[in-house]
C-alpha cells in the first residue's frame, strides 16, 4: 500500500497530542530536491501525502514514488486514494520514473503502488521494468519496493520482485483481529505467506503496521511473532491517523514509550530491525535497511 499521509488536525475525530506536531522541513539538500521536484513536475508520495519526515528523508537522499496511477482496486478503511476501476496503465512510466530519479540525485528510491486487482498480472511487468530502467539510469541507486498483495499470484509476485531492487515491502497494516474492518479486501494469513515466499526468493523484507486502531498489546506481540516466523526483516510502526471522517476513527494515540517498548519487543522475538515511533511511515529511514 501507499505511504500514510499525515492529516490536517481539523480533519480528525481527536486532538493529537504534543508527540504528534510535525517540524517544517529545512536544509539545504531538501531545498535543492524541493526546486527540481518543482522546476520538472514530478510526484512523490512524500509531498502528496504531506509526509512528516519529508524534509529528514530529502536530506538523506530517499524519496519515494507511486506508480500504476492514482485509482486503487481496493477499498481499505484507513485509505484516502480513490476507489474505482484505474483508467490508465502507462507502459512509459518506468522510463519517466528512472528518468526522475536519476534527475534528483536520489540515493535511496522507494516506490510504491495502488493495487491494482483487475490486471492479471497485478502490475507485476511495470513493477519489474520500472526497478530495472532505474537500475540502468542510476547503478548506484539502492530501491525499495513497497508492492500490494498479490491475492496469490505468485508468478506475478515472482515478477515484481526480480529486478534488482535490494529491499521489498509488503505492509501489513494491522492486526489479524482488525483485517475484516481494516483491510476487508486482504488476507492476514495471505500477506503473510507473501513476505515468506519474498524471503525464500532471497529478499531482505519487510512490513509496516499502523496502531492506534484498537489493537491490543497482545495482538501486537502476536503480529511480531508470525513476522519473524515468515521470515519477515524490518519493521515499521506509527500512529494511524484518520483520513477523513469518512475513515475509520483513530481509537488511541499511542505514546512514544509503548512505541519504544514495542522496539525492544520486536528485535527481543527475532525481527532484525524495528523502526517504532508516533510518525515513522514505510519509509522512514528506509536507506537505512539496505544492509540490514
Amino acid at each position: 500500500m501507499i505511504e500514510l499521509p499525515v492529516i490536517p488536525e481539523e480533519a480528525t475525530r481527536r486532538k493529537k497530542p504534543d508527540w504528534l506536531r510535525v517540524k517544517l522541513p529545512v536544509g539545504k539538500e531538501y531545498a535543492k530536491v524541493r526546486k527540481l521536484v518543482d522546476e520538472h513536475k514530478l510526484h512523490t508520495i512524500c509531498e502528496s501525502g504531506n509526509c512528516p519526515n519529508m524534509g529528514e528523508c530529502w536530506g538523506a537522499g530517499t524519496a519515494t514514488f507511486m506508480i500504476l496511477g492514482n485509482v486503487c482496486t481496493r477499498s481499505c478503511s484507513f485509505c484516502a486514494v480513490a476507489t474505482g476501476r484505474p483508467p490508465e496503465y502507462d507502459v512509459d512510466e518506468p522510463r519517466r520514473v528512472a528518468e526522475a530519479i536519476k534527475l534528483m540525485g536520489v540515493k535511496h528510491a522507494v516506490l510504491t503502488s495502488v493495487n491494482r486487482d483487475e490486471l492479471k498480472d497485478k502490475g507485476a511487468e511495470i513493477w519489474y521494468q520500472t526497478v530495472i530502467q532505474t537500475k540502468e539510469l542510476s547503478p548506484a541507486t539502492t530501491i525499495e519496493t513497497l508492492i500490494p498483495d498479490v491475492k496469490s499470484n505468485w508468478d506475478a509476485l515472482y515478477r515484481m520482485i526480480s529486478g534488482g531492487q535490494e529491499v521489498v515491502s509488503h505492509n501489513m497494516e494491522t492486526v489479524e483481529s482488525l483485517y475484516r474492518r481494516v483491510r476487508p479486501q486482504a488476507k492476514y494469513a495471505r500477506s503473510l505467506e507473501q513476505t515468506k515466499l519474498t524471503k525464500e526468493y532471497g529478499k531482505r523484507t519487510k512490513t509496516g503496521i499502523m496502531l492506534g486502531l484498537g489493537e491490543k498489546k497482545e495482538e501486537v506481540f502476536k503480529a511480531m511473532d508470525d513476522l519473524a516466523e515468515h521470515g519477515c526483516d524490518i519493521l515499521t510502526l506509527g500512529q494511524y491517523l484518520q483520513p477523513t471522517k469518512m475513515h475509520i476513527e483513530v481509537a488511541e494515540f499511542i505514546h512514544p514509550d509503548l512505541f519504544a517498548e514495542y522496539r525492544e519487543e520486536g528485535l527481543a522475538r527475532g525481527l532484525k530491525y524495528v523502526e517504532s515511533g508516533p510518525l515513522v511511515r514505510s519509509s522512514y529511514h528506509a536507506e537505512r535497511h539496505v544492509n540490514v
